[in-house]
């Protein structure tokens, strides 16, 4: 029998985390008449999270290792400002079971469960035999060491003879989609595991993976369960997880559109019984695969709060961080936890800065502009704001956009809007990606399981929505916002309006080029007529019947062929972020006289983002074939291989482990060099 947490009552509260995990917890703590204390990296410097809290401890550094991993330095922080308590938030230290200790050791409580608890589902391993004598069904699987040596041959045959093919390779230690891989044939074994060992060992400081039964296409579903230090566990219902993108999720919801009744006590069932088995306290998640055949398995437990948590506040009315501080303090669970009850429906999309057509290429930069409509049913936790950085040290995740509604289909219409019209300039996002998907029609019929993206293009779904009209209508606004923007500045012409000439000469023009396309530049041309008629073409086409309302460099209300529209432009250094109801775009205005670009060699290999070099897989002299991993880098936390375009020589290898690099960084050179020549 584990011994109950003494009654306590928790004034100050440190939060062992960033970006909006952090703003979260801090919101809630303020509402209980908590005061809060933040601590930040040196690139969280200007974070809101740090003005939201009461006080702010810097951690000295960038990297998470350095900073919001370092369990001395946030126990030191606590101490130092009076705290009585910890909240990890999810993700970092909330996991960790020596830092749960620690903080015991320390006299401050940890918001969150016991380390025994957390020890037990630390090892995904351990975890899945607890929970197969739990009598809860799991999948087979093998554990692989960190530090055990790798036989290709003998692994492939325990495999087989264990397992069978298709595999999942995960990391024991963690979640979030980090050291996680699919293998389909002996072929792809050794790399698969000795990859999701390194990225295992960097994520989480263990590079102990696991191998189990990989089933294609099931539903991910979790069920969310608390727990309390006078006997009381509960389930508050399950969430959908399903539509995921490198086994991170990115769309969210609750209830299931899968699970009936029946279902829902069943899971809930396995969920409190797994629970029970190792005596849980406090807010926690346990993680089923879903079969078409309606058969479940347990896939892990997540000792933490989730990302995608307040999809189950919005159906329940319940704010789980105000129960996770109220257990933690030692009190029961309310009546309105133990009664709970599902009402209406919720579904949570993770905007993240990432380029969906590069294969969801984290993305980094300064955020110079982000607006989420203030609309009824829908919620927004954010951690960046404008001239926010999005870095390369941590999850490129910029907020959580949820919305409720009566039903599925009112709260998938909500979201759709809500990202519709949300405003997100200076960084590259997934937004097209997750309204293509909340408008498609077999996700809104709920025929989603985790191969939804695989079945279903994510480029394609990005431009689902894009009108043919999009492109020209915003250069033309651009171009006339630009201008409007340098009369502004002139003490001569500012009252005068865009496109005005004294001299009926030729037309004005200004050049664009796209972002992310690969096409020339796109030339658009114009001439006021009186009374507000605007002769323009847009890359040769005529715009039709064209009149310009007005032109400030931020608006353009324009009428094209009878159909007015009002365009919103705003502009960072001759980048323009164009958006209507036509959808959003991005142009870069090409200088008429510019500077000439330096000479890259023929064959080289660029780095795509910032980022670590974490392995070199050829050296100069190879030959490799097309699509062999060259060099592998490492950012916020993921590996990314950079391939060879095509069969050549390694003639070239620019960096060495460990090194930083930059976008743009020449990594390596591969002379194209067909196989049949090298006989």
């Amino acid at each position: 029998m584990r011994e109950r947490q003494a009654p306590a009552t928790i004034r100050r509260l440190l939060v062992a985390n960033r970006g909006e995990i952090a703003s979260r917890v801090i919101r809630t703590a303020r509402e209980m008449d908590i005061a809060t204390v933040a601590v930040f990296s040196d690139a969280d410097a200007d974070a809101p999270f740090i003005h939201e809290a009461d006080q702010a401890v810097r951690l000295p550094g960038r990297a998470p290792a350095d900073t919001y991993l370092r369990g001395d330095l946030v126990i030191e922080a606590a101490l130092r400002t009076g705290a009585d308590a910890i909240h990890p938030g999810y993700g970092f230290l909330s996991e960790n079971a020596d830092f749960a200790r620690a903080c015991a050791e320390s006299g401050l409580i940890f918001v969150g469960p016991p380390p025994e608890v957390i020890d037990a589902m630390g090892s995904k391993i351990a975890a899945k035999e607890l929970m197969a004598a739990a009598g809860v069904p799991v999948l087979p699987g093998i554990t692989i060491d960190d530090h055990a040596d790798l036989d290709a041959a003998a692994l492939s045959r325990r495999v087989a003879a264990e397992i069978g093919f298709p595999v999942l390779v995960k990391a024991a230690y963690g979640g979030g989609g980090r050291g996680m891989r699919v293998v389909r044939s002996e072929a792809e074994l050794l790399e698969a595991v000795t990859s999701a060992r390194r990225e295992a060992k960097s994520a989480f400081g263990d590079g102990t993976v696991f191998l189990e039964r990989y089933v294609d296409s099931p539903r991910h579903i979790e069920v969310q369960i608390f727990g309390d230090w006078h006997g009381n566990l509960v389930h508050l219902f399950e969430r959908e997880c399903s539509i995921q993108r490198r086994y991170q999720k990115i769309i969210e919801e609750a209830p299931s559109p899968a699970v009936d009744d029946t279902l829902r006590e069943e899971l809930g069932r396995a969920a409190v019984a797994a629970g029970k088995a190792i005596g849980y306290v406090g807010a926690g998640t346990v993680e089923f695969i879903l079969e078409a055949d309606g058969r479940f398995s347990f896939l892990e437990v997540n000792t933490r709060l989730q990302v995608e948590h307040p999809v189950t506040e919005m159906i329940t009315g319940l704010d789980l961080v105000r129960l996770q501080l109220l257990v933690a303090e030692g009190r029961p669970l309310p009546e309105e936890v133990l009664n709970a009850r599902i009402s209406g429906h919720a579904v949570e999309a993770r905007l993240y800065a990432e380029d969906v057509t590069a294969g969801f290429l984290p993305a980094t930069g300064r955020v110079h502009h982000f607006t989420v409509p203030d609309l009824p049913g829908v919620r927004v936790d954010a951690g960046i704001q404008a001239s926010g950085e999005v870095s390369v040290h941590y999850d490129p995740m910029i907020a959580k956009i949820i919305a409720h509604g009566s039903t599925r289909d009112e709260a998938c219409r909500r979201l759709a809007r809500a990202l519709d019209e949300t405003r997100l300039h200076g960084v590259v996002s997934n937004r097209e990606l997750l309204i293509g998907i909340l408008r498609e029609p077999e996700f809104r019929a709920g025929r989603i399981d985790t191969g939804y993206l695989t079945r279903h293009d994510p480029a394609a779904l990005a431009a689902s929505r894009e009108d043919p009209a999009a492109v020209a209508v915003h250069a033309l606004a651009a171009a006339l916002a630009g201008q409007a923007e340098r009369r502004s500045r002139s003490s001569v012409l500012s009252t005068l309006p865009s496109g005005w000439r004294n001299v009926d000469n030729g037309p004005q023009f200004t050049t664009f080029q796209v972002a992310g396309s690969a096409t020339g530049g796109i030339e658009v041309r114009y001439r006021l007529r009186p009374h507000g008629g605007l002769d323009a073409e847009v890359a040769g086409v005529p715009m039709g019947d064209t009149v310009l309302r007005s032109a400030t460099p931020n608006r353009v209300d324009l009428e094209i062929d009878g159909v007015r529209r009002v365009i919103t432009v705003h502009s960072v250094d001759g980048v323009f972020y164009v958006d209507s109801s036509l959808g959003s775009t991005t142009l870069q205005e090409i200088p008429r006289f510019p500077e000439p670009d330096p000479q890259t060699i023929p064959g080289s290999l660029l780095a795509p983002m910032p980022g670590t070099v974490v392995r070199i897989a050829a050296q100069p002299g190879d030959f490799v074939e097309a699509g062999s991993p060259i060099v592998v880098l490492e950012a916020m936390k993921m590996e990314h291989s950079v391939s060879a375009p095509s069969a050549g020589r390694v003639t070239e290898i620019g960096v060495s482990v460990g090194r930083q690099v930059e976008v743009g960084t020449v990594l390596a050179v591969v002379e194209e060099h067909p196989t049949e020549e090298r006989a």
